[in-house]
């Protein structure tokens, strides 16, 4: 059965020309049954017919057209004194299709014929008995069908429209989404690279320091070397493990998961890292000024990524002999941090066109993780030489 409605669907013009054939052999009977009388309207009913068949066939082929040759068999009629039979059903149908389907002016103008056609048939074969009031009575009763056919194809038009605004808000609703996903997933790739930068540069960086250390003292002073060794150890282990830690976010698609696995260090850990800088034989000056205080999440984050990217810097630019330091500002409404160091600096190209060649992904790091908690970066060489990072991270996001 389904099959069979899906046929009949794809072929309308096909259906049409069947019920135009059972309208024409219906009309074709009672003009056999019951002729005209005279041999005019004989002749004239024939072409009005088959016109309205017609009319019938390829309602939905061509709603306007055959409206206009609707109306224009209707006027021969009138003029013709051709009488109204079973094929005058196809006004019914052409009002319907048009409603439903056609454009709005052929639209009201089968309203305004439907509504016209009961009177002006009545005034033309006006019934032969009874008075007027009668009359308006069987008007108003011929008027009916046509109203009612045209209320049932503009609903039908209405709903089409409904569903076809439904069908269009639901694609792009599903764009949308896809849309969202698309820039989700690449700021959780933006925001992994982030953090691999940050974990790699920092934690390899240490350990090729400690490694040349380790080789330079070998022989001279086998304690420091060992001592070199241990903390290139103890740093690899810290790197697998944050390593492993966001390899579980890639992993696994809880949330809660990921939440454990993701590395969150606060600002409390910067003396930790500090500490692990100074052993790799970078001075540090580290200070904190104002009262400390609890951050949120995101800015003690950035906090600690923008120092350890700036140590790590240093220790990859700034030369054997290059001091740094770092001050902590708590404001009451953010945080301040400032890192310089009095070494050679970092290639202009780093800082200041985002990197060359894959170089200075730190630098974009740095400038995203500010922009992501609505702060402010100022990163380049000091007048005196080295280098200066500073930061502001307010507390609450700019609006």
């Amino acid at each position: 059965m389904q099959r069979l409605y899906d046929f009949l669907r794809r072929h309308p013009t096909g259906v049409d020309c069947f019920w135009a054939v059972v309208l024409l052999g219906l009309s074709g009977a009672a003009f056999v049954a019951e002729p005209p009388a005279g041999l005019r309207e004989r002749v004239c009913t024939v072409p009005v017919i088959l016109g309205l068949c017609a009319v019938v066939a390829l309602r939905r082929r061509q709603p306007e057209r055959m409206l206009l040759l609707a109306l224009g068999i209707g006027i021969a009629q009138l003029a013709l004194g051709v009488e109204t039979g079973i094929a005058d059903f196809a006004l019914l149908v052409i009002i319907y299709t048009v409603a439903a389907a056609g454009r709005r002016w052929a639209s009201r103008l089968a309203l305004g014929c439907g509504l016209l056609a009961a009177g002006i048939s009545q005034a033309r074969w006006p019934e032969e008995e009874g008075g007027w009031v009668q009359q308006a009575f069987v008007v108003v009763v011929l008027t009916v069908p046509f109203v009612l056919a045209w209320v049932l194809g503009d609903s039908l038009r209405t709903r089409r429209a409904y569903f076809r605004a439904l069908e269009e808000r639901a694609a792009r609703l599903e764009r949308e989404r896809e849309a969202q996903s698309k820039v989700a997933v690449a700021a959780e790739r933006a925001r992994i690279a982030r953090e691999l930068h940050d974990v790699v540069a920092h934690n390899v960086s240490v350990m090729v320091v400690q490694a040349d250390g380790a080789a330079y003292v070998m022989d001279a002073a086998p304690d420091q070397a060992r001592q070199a060794l241990e903390t290139i150890s103890t740093t690899g282990r810290q790197a697998l493990a944050e390593m492993r830690r966001l390899l579980g976010v890639l992993r696994t698609g809880d949330s809660e998961a990921s939440r454990e696995y993701v590395p969150q260090p606060d600002v409390e850990q910067i003396d930790e890292l500090v500490a692990q800088v100074r052993k790799a034989g970078l001075a540090v000056d580290f200070t904190v000024e104002g009262t400390p205080r609890p951050l949120p999440s995101g800015v003690e984050l950035t906090a600690y990524r923008i120092v350890q990217e700036a140590l790590t810097n240093t220790r990859k630019h700034g030369g054997p002999d290059a001091g740094a330091s770092v001050r902590l500002v708590y404001f009451d409404d953010g945080l301040g941090l400032l890192v310089e160091d009095d070494g050679r600096g970092a290639p202009h190209e780093l800082y200041e066109d985002g990197g060359a060649d894959g170089a200075g992904h730190g630098m974009i790091g740095m400038r995203e993780r500010v922009g992501m908690v609505g702060g402010t970066l100022d990163a380049g060489p000091r007048p005196g030489g080295g280098f200066r990072i500073s930061a502001l991270l307010p507390l609450k996001p700019a609006a």
